[in-house]
C-alpha cells in the first residue's frame, strides 16, 4: 500500500504559528522533506526543529541554483524543472515503500511556495493533503498593526519579478496591494511605487515573525539592506489621513465608453486615490464609491463651472478628480478643465490628463478594423459651432475619402442632423457605403449594426450612440458563423 503526501504549511517564521494540524502531519510522517540551498541551512527545517524525531528519515531537496548562473543547456528554468523532477521521484519511491512524507514549506503551501511543484508531480498519484499555513501577507499586516483591506477594498500580491512598467500599472490600478520576493527587485519595485504615486503609502516589513523582523516607511529603507524574506505594504486606505497639501491637483480621466472593464489602470489609480470626484453625475455614477471620498455631480451643461470648481478645490489642497466618458480629450472635459486652468487665478494648480478609450475605437473594435486607415472625427452637435461649419468639414472629409467618426449625432432636441449629414455624404459616397451604427457599445443595452448609407435611419439614432462612415475603399464581409465584420484596408490604391 501506498504511502501518503502531506503539503505541511508551517507559517511566516514564529515556530509557535504553526497549526495544531501542521504539527500532527510532521508527527504522522516517516519522511520529513524540506528544500535548502547548496549551503545545506533550511529556514523550514529551522521552523519545524523541535518537531522533527531521530526516528524521522530527512530528505534535504538542495536546489541546484538559486541567484547564480548555470551551465545546464537548459538554463535557469530547465536546471530548475530537472530538479523538480528528480526530488519529486525521490519523494515517490519513499511513498511507493508505503511510507507517509511531510514535506514542509514555510507560509502557505500553495502561495508562492516550492512545495506546489511537488504537489504538481505527486497529487494525482498518491492519497494528499495541503495543511495551509498563516502567510507572510497575513504577518506582515500583523505586526504592522494595520488592515490590509476593508469593506470593498480590492487587494492585490504582487511578485517584485514582475517587469517594472507591469508593476508600476497593477499598484497604481489597486486599492491595498502586498509586493513579495523583494531582495534583488527591491530598487525595482521603489521605483514602480514611485511611479504609481504610492510611494508614500508603502510599508516595508522584513523577516515578519522571525528573527532580525524590522519595520519601516519603505521611501526610508536603503536599497542594499534589503533581504529576500521582505515584502511591501501598501494598507487599506479606508481611515487614512490624507497627507496635508498646500495646493493639490487636478487629474482629468477619461472612463472610456461604458463601465469599469475599459478604464486603464493608470485612471484606476487616479479615481481611487482622489479626495473630490467631480463630473457628469451619468459618469460619475460608473465609478465605485470609497469611504472618505467626496462626489460633486452636476449636469452635463455646466462643464465650465465644472472645471472652476474643481480647480478650486484643488487651490485648498484636495487632489481632485474630473470624470469624463471616453477619452476626455475628444469632446469632452480636458478642454474646459484647461481653458478654465489658463485664467491667471488657476496657473500654478497642477492638471493632468489621462486619456481612456474613445467611443469610436470602442465602436470599430465591436464591428472589425473600419478604422484600419485614415479617418476624421466629427461632432455633428451644432451648440458649440455653426452646421456650415459642421456641413463644410463633412464636404472636405468625404471629399478626402477619409472614414468618418460622427459623434454627438443626434438628441431629442436635435433630430434633423444625421438627415443633412446622410444627404450631404450621399453626395460623394454611394448608397452601399457601410455605416456601423453603435449604441451604448459597453453598456447593458449594446447594439452594433452595420447599414447602408442609403438606408440610414435618422430616427434610429440618438446620443449614445457613434456613427462610422466607411470610404470607398472599406469592406463588409460575411463571416462563416453569419456575422458581418467591417475594415479598412491599411493600403490605399495608386492612383
Amino acid at each position: 500500500m501506498n504511502g501518503k503526501l502531506y503539503g505541511v504549511g508551517l507559517g511566516p517564521g514564529d515556530p509557535s504559528l504553526m497549526t495544531v494540524r501542521a504539527v500532527e502531519a510532521i508527527a504522522e510522517a516517516d519522511v520529513v522533506a524540506y528544500h535548502s540551498a547548496r549551503h545545506g541551512r533550511s529556514i523550514a527545517h529551522s521552523i519545524a526543529a523541535k518537531h522533527i524525531r531521530a526516528d524521522h528519515i530527512e530528505e534535504r531537496l538542495v536546489y541546484p541554483v538559486t541567484t547564480e548562473t548555470t551551465d545546464h543547456p537548459g538554463g535557469y528554468k530547465g536546471a530548475m524543472e530537472e530538479f523538480y523532477a528528480e526530488a519529486s521521484a525521490r519523494l515517490a519511491a519513499h511513498m511507493d515503500s508505503g511510507r507517509t512524507v511531510a514535506v514542509l514549506a514555510e507560509g502557505d503551501p500553495l502561495f508562492y511556495g516550492s512545495y506546489m511543484h511537488m504537489h504538481k508531480r505527486l497529487a494525482d498519484r498518491y492519497d494528499t493533503e495541503v495543511i495551509p499555513g498563516v502567510t507572510s501577507v497575513s504577518a506582515a499586516a500583523a505586526r504592522l498593526g494595520a488592515p490590509l483591506a476593508e469593506g470593498e477594498e480590492v487587494l492585490t500580491i504582487l511578485p517584485g519579478t514582475l517587469p517594472e512598467e507591469e508593476l508600476a500599472a497593477r499598484l497604481a490600478a489597486t486599492d491595498a496591494a502586498v509586493v513579495m520576493k523583494l531582495g534583488r527587485t527591491f530598487p525595482k519595485v521603489r521605483r514602480a511605487l514611485e511611479t504609481a504615486g504610492r510611494l508614500g503609502e508603502a510599508r516595508y516589513v522584513e523577516r515578519a515573525t522571525m528573527s532580525g523582523e524590522r519595520l519601516a516607511e519603505l521611501a526610508d529603507v536603503e536599497v542594499e539592506s534589503v533581504p529576500y524574506f521582505s515584502v511591501a505594504v501598501l494598507p487599506s486606505q479606508v481611515d487614512a489621513e490624507p497627507p496635508a497639501r498646500e495646493r493639490g491637483e487636478v487629474v482629468v480621466v477619461g472612463t472610456g465608453p461604458a463601465g469599469p472593464l475599459w478604464l486603464t489602470p493608470e485612471s484606476r489609480g487616479a479615481l481611487a486615490a482622489a479626495d473630490d470626484l467631480v463630473g457628469y453625475t451619468t459618469y460619475l455614477d460608473r465609478v465605485p464609491v470609497r469611504p472618505g471620498q467626496r462626489r460633486h455631480g452636476s449636469d452635463n451643461r455646466v462643464e465650465a463651472e465644472r472645471a472652476e470648481f474643481a480647480l478650486q478645490l484643488a487651490q485648498r489642497g484636495r487632489r481632485v478628480a474630473v470624470v469624463s466618458g471616453g477619452d476626455p480629450g475628444i469632446f469632452a472635459m480636458a478642454t474646459a478643465v484647461l481653458e478654465a486652468a489658463s485664467q491667471e487665478e488657476y496657473r500654478y494648480v497642477p492638471v493632468r490628463v489621462l486619456p481612456g478609450v474613445t467611443a469610436a475605437n470602442a465602436a470599430a473594435a465591436r464591428a472589425g478594423a473600419p478604422l484600419g486607415h485614415d479617418y476624421a472625427t466629427i461632432s455633428l452637435s451644432d451648440r458649440l459651432k455653426p452646421w456650415e461649419v459642421i456641413a463644410g468639414r463633412l464636404r472636405a472629409a468625404a471629399s478626402a475619402d477619409l472614414v468618418l467618426a460622427l459623434y454627438n449625432p443626434g438628441s431629442r432636441s436635435r433630430t434633423w442632423q444625421v438627415g443633412k449629414a446622410r444627404e450631404l455624404l450621399l453626395e460623394y459616397r454611394p448608397p452601399e457605403t457601410p455605416v456601423v451604427v453603435a449604441r451604448d457599445v459597453g453598456g447593458p443595452q449594446e447594439s452594433v449594426r452595420v447599414v447602408r448609407l442609403g438606408e440610414l435611419e435618422p430616427a434610429e439614432v440618438d446620443m449614445r450612440t457613434v456613427l462610422l462612415v466607411g470610404s470607398s475603399q472599406t469592406q463588409v464581409v460575411r463571416r462563416g458563423d453569419g456575422e458581418e465584420i467591417v475594415w479598412t484596408p491599411r493600403r490605399y490604391p495608386e492612383a
